[in-house]
């Protein structure tokens, strides 16, 4: 349906890492390290963590074995100066190849899209009501316990994001535009057709 699927399709596919903004802070919270334990500190007073702390969590994830032949952000970076700190980290790392994919997809069509989601508070799992055949209340499929959706993700919550999504995180896109990185697919497609769409920009993934 959105970015994730996408991303977990392509991470299959190519053989590599899906890091989604979520994943990485939980990763480094359950992991102890200081950089997750500065972060903690900002999760459980209520507050964003900083680009600064999130930029060390990047860091420090991009220098595990698993992220040495690629991998795929999902959610990262949402300001230019995050772009900008992560475009200086792939220069000190000799990145200098990857894309930024662009989904085109109608303002209501995202509506509809997350409010659908639901998430299991045993594992922050999140799943797509439609796709996955899940309902509010229901069985996380993975283990059972009862999902539920997120106050973030009702329709008129969804709206509000994404009025703070062209104001602070659109700009993002412009800023990879005139690098020259960005590519754009129809999202509004079926999964399947996105995923070919896709796979057309970029090499061909990996045979298992």
């Amino acid at each position: 349906m959105g970015k994730g699927t996408q991303a977990k399709l392509l991470a299959e596919q190519y053989g590599i890492p899906h890091y989604s903004t979520g994943d990485m802070l939980r990763a480094a919270v359950a992991a102890h390290t200081p950089v997750g334990r500065k972060a903690k500190s900002f999760m459980d007073a209520g507050h964003l963590v900083p680009d600064d702390v999130m930029i060390d969590i990047i860091r420090e994830t991009l220098a595990t074995p698993e992220a040495a032949h690629g991998f795929i952000f999902d959610g990262f970076p949402r300001t230019v100066p995050q772009a900008e700190a992560l475009t200086e980290m792939f220069h000190k790392m000799g990145i200098a190849e990857y894309l930024v994919i662009k989904f085109n997809v109608d303002d209501e069509e995202i509506v509809r899209r997350l409010s659908g989601r639901l998430m299991c508070p045993n594992d922050g799992k999140i799943f797509n009501g439609e796709m996955e055949n899940v309902t509010a209340g229901g069985p996380c499929p993975a283990c059972g316990t009862k999902l539920f959706q997120r106050d973030d993700d009702s329709a008129a919550t969804v709206r509000a994001r994404l009025a703070v999504y062209n104001a602070k995180t659109a700009p993002v896109l412009g800023y990879y535009e005139q690098r020259g990185v960005v590519v754009t697919v129809d999202g509004t497609e079926p999964i399947d057709a996105v995923n070919r769409q896709i796979a057309e920009l970029v090499h061909s993934p990996k045979k298992n």
